[in-house]
């Protein structure tokens, strides 16, 4: 494994957590700005594949041409799992909370490992089991607090069902990038991801009759809602995604997905001081039993 001073890596992964932790907020305030959730994803998407081009065809292009047809394919594979990840998280935030969506869209590394324990035959781990039973716990939780908590809709629970699907999704979106960034530059991957995530964002959004600049009253979207969309892309996807891709290089994966839990924690943060949102207490206890049921199965195996 590369070697890079450890200063330079943490000043990398908390610049990556706090670029995160704003996705959320960023999304409900282009959602009150009237932008529809798919159009939301489309946007953010769109605008991160085209940041990303001028780099790609400057410094990449032969990366591009010596892709072979199964990495190329396994690589589109990982940006439709990426398309269905953000279409159902992003739309969980209309019904649920800030801090409910984003501690169960952080279980994505639970469901990923266990997908490689039964797909791929790797050894189902003492502390991943354990983890994975208290993350399931901790999500009842969450559930049955929103499912009696009617303080934004009567379905916060569907919500939660959303958020727990885009968790789905970023396993199976993982579990093919992983294999491929061992064949693939960083920059060339996500290029091939974010661009084919965004052109089927984009087709999810007009086949439901979504416009990309107008609201459903028909008057043309403020630019706010366009600086929410831009912020959405360069921060939390490219800045966010880049910082834990770039820290995998030189660091344990389980390191980088135990820092990566002060995510949820940075967002509770926010969205209670911009949105001035406070999750019910049995909604936190949950979120918390959630987190501890990461950081156990991100703990290595010390049995023998």
């Amino acid at each position: 494994m590369p070697h890079r001073p450890i200063l330079r890596l943490l000043i990398v992964l908390v610049a990556g957590i706090f670029a995160v932790s704003t996705a959320s907020i960023l999304i409900r305030y282009a959602r009150q700005a009237g932008v529809p959730a798919l159009v939301v994803a489309a946007y953010r998407l769109g605008f991160a594949t085209l940041i990303l081009s001028p780099i790609v065809l400057r410094r990449y292009r032969g990366d591009l041409r010596n892709l072979t047809r199964r990495d190329g394919l396994a690589a589109i594979a990982s940006g439709a799992f990426l398309a269905a990840h953000f279409a159902t998280w992003i739309s969980s935030l209309d019904y649920t909370t800030v801090t409910s969506s984003v501690v169960l869209v952080t279980t994505g590394p639970i469901w990923l490992a266990l997908a490689s324990w039964l797909i791929l035959r790797e050894r189902l781990t003492r502390p991943l089991a354990v983890g994975l039973i208290v993350t399931v716990l901790g999500g009842l939780i969450v559930g049955l607090s929103d499912s009696t908590n009617f303080g934004l809709s009567g379905l916060q629970l569907w919500g939660d069902c959303l958020a727990l699907a885009g968790a789905w999704a970023v396993a199976g979106y993982l579990l093919i990038g992983r294999s491929l960034r061992d064949r693939m530059s960083l920059i060339a991957y996500i290029f091939i991801v974010y661009g084919t995530a965004a052109v089927m964002l984009i087709g999810l959004a007009l086949l439901s009759g979504a416009s990309f600049f107008v609201d459903e009253t028909g008057a043309p979207y403020a630019p706010v809602a366009f600086l929410w969309l831009i912020l959405l892309a360069a921060l939390p996807q490219l800045l966010g995604h880049s910082s834990y891709n770039y820290a995998l290089r030189f660091l344990p994966a389980t390191y980088v997905g135990v820092v990566s839990l002060a995510e949820p924690i940075g967002t509770s943060i926010l969205a209670f001081l911009l949105l001035r949102e406070a999750p019910p207490p049995l909604t936190m206890l949950g979120a918390a039993i959630i987190l501890i049921g990461i950081a156990i199965a991100s703990r290595p195996d010390r049995a023998r």
